[in-house]
């Protein structure tokens, strides 16, 4: 068996559009990913992003240029564009050209419309799919690597409800380009078994907010440290806008009050930004909602995000090991 050092990095260069030591790329989280994580997760190895979510292209940009006073020109960043969610997405694409943004994820829109041009100027193009008709339509609009996302992740999902098990292999059948998989990975047996279903690497949003470079609010975290199993759950069905929330008081009154028929635009007031902010940012989380997926019952500790890589690499050669031998601990069947 190779090394693991080999290991790793005969795995990144299978993205070889990105320039990573780890195949490992954080999730965009919207109007709360803050420029700190990102430029850890890039310092760590990985791909570190942040999302342009809805806010207003001027706080986009001084995201921006925080992440390059951090990172300097060493190392490669991106940042998550929600196509269907920000209110100017032509400003925030003018923003991208101008600082010139190594790697821009698009997500919860169609991607042809600007994907030539980023790729025009250089910039690699990630594109976030639910769907094999997605993935599809991503490669043949340009992408360099595609996301395929899984029912498992957090915040707004796919109404089609594909399970990450179930859509990636179908995607790395249907394309050409690396898949990465995202939705329920947050350890190293997790992101060896994203690796046997044909992706080339993973996303991670959930398990990034439980490191100590998240700067999110602590309850937020003691909340992920104390949920188990079945402490996350699914609300906008009834308008077709699946959102899947750590299971708090806030987010169950959500969920009744959808069984109870509340409007459409009611629901949106309740999961808007604002509720979002209070909620994992100010604490508040009997006043806002926060986002978690299912992974969350799987998390017992917060780490620096470096620990956190190192970690799953090595619970992942260590399995793949024990896989090739045919010998299993207990640990492994637990």
């Amino acid at each position: 068996m190779i090394s693991k050092d080999t290991w790793c990095s005969n795995l990144a260069s299978h993205l070889s559009p990105l320039k990573l030591h780890y195949p490992f790329i954080q999730g965009g989280m919207g109007n709360i990913s803050p420029p700190e994580l990102c430029a850890a997760v890039s310092r760590a190895g990985g791909l570190g992003q942040i999302g342009a979510g809805s806010l207003p292209v001027g706080e986009v940009e001084a995201k921006v240029k925080k992440v390059l006073d951090l990172l300097g020109d060493r190392y490669e960043y991106g940042l998550n564009v929600p196509l269907s969610v920000h209110p100017n997405i032509q400003g925030v694409m003018d923003l991208i050209l101008t600082y010139k943004i190594p790697v821009v994820s698009l997500s919860a829109g169609n991607p042809q419309p600007w994907a030539e041009r980023l790729k025009a100027e250089g910039i690699k193009v990630m594109v976030v799919v639910s769907t094999v008709r997605q993935a599809k339509k991503a490669e043949e609009a340009g992408a360099d690597v595609i996301v395929a996302e899984g029912f498992e992740a957090a915040g707004k999902n796919s109404p089609k409800e594909l399970t990450t098990m179930t859509l990636i292999p179908q995607v790395a059948r249907a394309v050409s380009c690396p898949v990465v998989a995202a939705g329920g990975i947050g350890d190293g047996r997790g992101f060896l078994a994203a690796l046997a279903l044909g992706a080339r690497g993973v996303q991670m949003g959930t398990r990034l907010i439980a490191t100590m470079e998240a700067h999110v609010h602590e309850h937020y975290q003691q909340a992920l440290l104390e949920s188990g199993d079945e402490d996350t759950l699914v609300v906008g069905r009834r308008y077709g806008r699946v959102t899947r929330l750590l299971k708090t008081p806030y987010a169950e009154r959500i969920a009744q009050a959808e069984r109870d028929g509340m409007e459409e635009h009611e629901f949106l007031r309740k999961l808007d930004e604002e509720s979002h902010y209070r909620g994992a940012i100010l604490g508040q989380l009997d006043q806002g909602h926060v986002n978690a997926g299912q992974i969350s019952g799987a998390i017992d500790r917060i780490v620096t995000v470096q620990e956190l890589f190192e970690s799953m690499v090595d619970e992942a050669y260590q399995a793949l090991g024990a896989l090739s031998l045919g010998e299993f601990s207990g640990e492994e069947r637990r």
